[in-house]
């Protein structure tokens, strides 16, 4: 799994019929210090994850394991949308305040 943030959205008016319903994100990559990373991802939004939001990303076969994907061609899905995150005692980021902690 990875902490990512929602950069996007996509949107394909042609697909596969049994990925119909299923609202499709780019997220953004995050180290988990915070920092922002080149990397980005096409992800499944199980949840209905907005814009800006930190999410937890699951890929691989994992990402299979969950009523909405089962039997599906998904390698990513955003499975969890973050209120808080730490490492040690230090918080990294806490959705109350909409802040990322930096340096």
């Amino acid at each position: 799994m990875v902490i990512g943030i929602v950069t996007g959205s996509v949107v394909a008016s042609q697909k596969t019929a049994n990925m119909d319903g299923l609202a499709l994100r780019v997220v953004r990559r995050i180290t988990p210090e915070g920092e922002l990373s080149d990397s980005y991802v096409v992800a499944v939004d199980a949840l209905g994850a907005a814009t800006n939001e930190y999410v937890i990303v699951a890929s691989g076969s994992t990402a299979r394991q969950t009523t909405a994907t089962d039997n599906k061609p998904i390698d990513a899905i955003i499975m969890a949308i973050i209120d808080t995150w730490q490492i040690g005692n230090r918080i990294i980021y806490d959705k109350s305040s909409q802040s990322i902690a930096t340096g």
